[in-house]
């Protein structure tokens, strides 16, 4: 199902990049992080958790958090959500993707937007520790994507019970045109200068070992020359276009088994309409909800200019409050 969002925009944010840029800009919140653990993977490499629990019962539902790219748990979007969580009585969880936790991971590899294999370890394991608790995901941008991709390679799934997604980049190919593009290549250039510190950590650990890539990452300005020289041949892709194709949440809508709402906004920078799925794409269980403004992850409403109100914050708990 499709609907169309009732949130209005802060009428002194109106503009998507305003409303794309501000929280990241003005907003300084403190991640309620109380607990970091490490989760070890099959095949020796690990992801860092960072845990906002703050004294609730290990019986309360639990959300699982994932962030965007060059993102983690200390992202302003990411604070907010954590204490949004923590006030409504449900712990929550950031895992970070490989290498973007607070220490780097062991193996050249890094993570992509269509990398599933970690999240469905991680959430096989909290499974069996906690079977009896509830459980959502909640997925930012290309965390979102993730989320939607291992949902619909799922389909009928046990261990959680609703997950929600952000402002998706369902079409890869159509977002990395769109990021190459006027004011957009700012964000472009803003994510890449994110993901290389990521690269530069592993070129001072594991010098030996690592591929020659890694000598001219900061040679590639666009996604698609540094998706195809980097990302598509660290995690086993003969190409970008290979990779574009595969890891595009899109194509797997149709197969989610599990109920999942999708907010995002048609003024989104980071991408063209184009990108949305169609009502006949989404499964039974799928609510994409449309908003005309908010930009990407923005969302921000208020009607006292300097005082924002975070919007997502909002509505996704109204969205969990139904199932928990």
């Amino acid at each position: 199902m499709i609907s169309e969002s009732t949130f209005k925009p802060a009428w002194w944010l109106s503009n998507k990049h305003a409303q794309t840029i501000y929280g990241s800009i003005i907003r300084n919140e403190k991640s309620p992080i109380d607990k970091e653990e490490r989760f070890e993977l099959p095949d020796g490499d690990f992801v860092n958790l960072s845990w906002a629990i703050n004294g609730l019962d290990d019986k309360s539902p639990l959300i699982v958090l994932l962030h965007g790219l060059g993102g983690n748990a200390n992202s302003m979007y990411m604070a907010g959500l954590l204490q949004k969580m923590n006030s409504c009585g449900w712990r929550a969880v950031v895992m970070h993707f490989r290498g973007a936790g607070i220490e780097p991971n062991r193996l050249p590899r890094a993570y992509h937007c269509g990398d599933t294999g970690d999240l469905d370890r991680f959430l096989s394991y909290i499974n069996q520790r906690e079977m009896n608790t509830k459980k959502a995901v909640v997925g930012i941008s290309l965390g979102g994507n993730v989320l939607l991709k291992w949902l619909g390679e799922q389909g009928e799934q046990s261990l959680v019970d609703v997950a929600v997604a952000v402002s998706v980049p369902f079409q890869l190919r159509l977002v990395a045109d769109r990021v190459n593009q006027g004011f957009s290549k700012v964000y472009q250039h803003t994510m890449l200068k994110r993901l290389r510190p990521i690269f530069d950590s592993k070129k001072q650990l594991y010098a030996n070992t690592l591929p020659s890539i890694f000598n001219n990452l900061n040679t590639w300005n666009c996604f698609w020359t540094f998706d195809d020289k980097v990302t598509a041949p660290l995690h086993g892709y003969p190409h970008v276009h290979a990779y574009y194709r595969d890891a595009s949440s899109r194509q797997y809508l149709a197969n989610i088994k599990t109920p999942t709402f999708i907010i995002h906004s048609l003024d989104d920078p980071f991408m063209t309409p184009e990108v949305i799925p169609t009502e006949n794409e989404l499964s039974k269980d799928v609510n994409l909800e449309l908003t005309k403004k908010g930009g990407h992850v923005g969302f921000i409403t208020g009607n006292i200019p300097g005082k924002p109100i975070y919007w997502l914050e909002e509505r996704i708990p109204v969205f969990l409050k139904d199932y928990f």
